[in-house]
């Protein structure tokens, strides 16, 4: 799929606020809304667009529920064969307070990044993810005192570089 500066454009502002109506969004991009609506469902179905969600305000919702803890994990399994890993994979994602998942390389086998109400939470987490599984060989906490950024845009090529407009 080709992305043309359009595109681009279209991707950059659904990603700073992907409520706005199509009406706007045809207006800030300069086309007309069918055509505008024909490219965001074009952008859904390449699957360019995964999904759209509310981002919750971590501040706000810690004043409404309590304080969180967010914690940033390193894990290594003893054996890191194929079936090994994608156990451990499975395990991991269907827990709900584990925000992300990565296998990485070099180091540990696995970064999450774990999201729970407080430490009898992460207690009970741990016990869930690392200490009932014989085949995790280290875990490594890292407990967050200060979120200085956090974002979800990604980084786009710049439309100089993109494909002319497609209509």
């Amino acid at each position: 799929m080709n992305l043309d500066a359009i595109d681009l454009r279209l991707l950059d502002l659904l990603q700073h606020d992907a409520a706005q109506s199509n009406l706007a969004l045809a207006e800030r991009v300069g086309i007309s809304p069918a055509t505008c609506l024909r490219r965001v469902r074009r952008l859904h179905e390449s699957g360019l667009i995964e999904r759209q969600v509310a981002l919750l305000s971590h501040d706000a919702l810690a004043a409404v529920q309590g304080h969180g803890l967010a914690t940033i994990i390193e894990v290594s399994l003893d054996q890191q064969g194929a079936e090994h890993l994608a156990a451990f994979e499975a395990r991991a994602v269907a827990e709900d307070a584990v925000q992300q998942c990565w296998r990485v390389s070099p180091g540990p086998d696995f970064v999450l990044v774990v999201q729970v109400r407080d430490m009898p939470h992460y207690l009970q987490l741990a016990e869930r993810l690392f200490t009932q599984d014989a085949n995790v060989r280290n875990v490594k906490t890292y407990f967050a005192i200060h979120r200085a950024k956090f974002d979800t845009k990604l980084p786009l090529e710049p439309a100089s570089k993109a494909q002319p407009a497609m209509n």
